[in-house]
């Protein structure tokens, strides 16, 4: 089932880099660009999402720094 879905999702970054790079906003930026955006597009179509998965990087990062050394 995860590699179902996992599929689905790598499928859903090379439809909105496709879409991006060729009619999107930032299709003057290259495909390069628009293949990076596309790898993080929940957090670009809801923005309440990218604001939340930048809280857990953030949270994660200061777990590390906090707990990860020895």
């Amino acid at each position: 089932m995860g590699r179902v879905i996992l599929g689905v999702y790598v499928l859903m970054i090379f439809v909105f880099a496709i879409y991006g790079n060729w009619w999107g906003d930032y299709a003057y930026k290259g495909f390069a660009y628009n293949l990076g955006r596309a790898v993080i597009w929940p957090a670009i179509l809801i923005p309440g999402l990218g604001k939340a998965i930048g809280i857990l990087v953030l949270l994660g990062f200061i777990g590390f720094l906090a707990f990860g050394r020895k």
